[in-house]
């Protein structure tokens, strides 16, 4: 992978993360520090762990130490589904961050999750796929425009344009 197709997979990814941060619920009053900091060396523990697996490509967990696998393959060029993904996954788990690999979307969530796909077909990404409750909700090797050229700057303009559709999905999905 080049360099300059690695900076915009890595810009969404970070993008993707700073706009659930900013969406999710927050800590109640009171909550302490402690735990977070223990949960975000946790995070961190386990993103190394990741790309000493086979995954050079794994990003940093935001400082919060919240992050999912949605949040990690949504708009960047991992695949999720690959051996070595897979490999480092198994053996990373005893560090892997509570709700890392999410779960099944509710009937809510997909309804959200569908509208998000159909403003990004709205907005420039005509190939966008529908995703199915267990699937992130961007999955760029679903996308073949986003493998052309300027194709991964469509798709970040269209996921901002949209981001407010997907903060909705990902907000409930840590709600519930």
């Amino acid at each position: 992978m080049s360099r300059k197709r690695q900076l915009p997979a890595v810009v969404a990814v970070s993008v993707a993360a700073a706009l659930i941060n900013a969406c999710g619920a927050s800590a109640p009053s009171g909550a302490g520090g402690n735990g977070s900091t223990v949960k975000a060396a946790k995070a961190e523990k386990f993103a190394r762990c990741m790309r000493k697996n086979g995954v050079s490509q794994f990003p940093d967990p935001p400082a919060s130490g919240n992050f999912t696998i949605d949040e990690v393959a949504n708009g960047s060029s991992l695949n999720i589904n690959a051996p070595a993904f897979t490999q480092a996954l198994t053996s990373c788990k005893e560090l892997e961050p509570t709700g890392f690999t999410g779960s099944k979307r509710s009937p809510e969530q997909q309804h959200a999750a569908l509208k998000f796909a159909r403003c990004m077909r709205q907005h420039g990404v005509p190939d966008f796929p529908d995703p199915t409750p267990n699937a992130p909700l961007i999955d760029t090797k679903l996308i073949a425009s986003a493998n052309r050229p300027g194709g991964m700057t469509a798709l970040n303009d269209a996921r901002q344009r949209c981001s407010g559709i997907a903060a909705a999905v990902i907000g409930r999905q840590r709600r519930s």
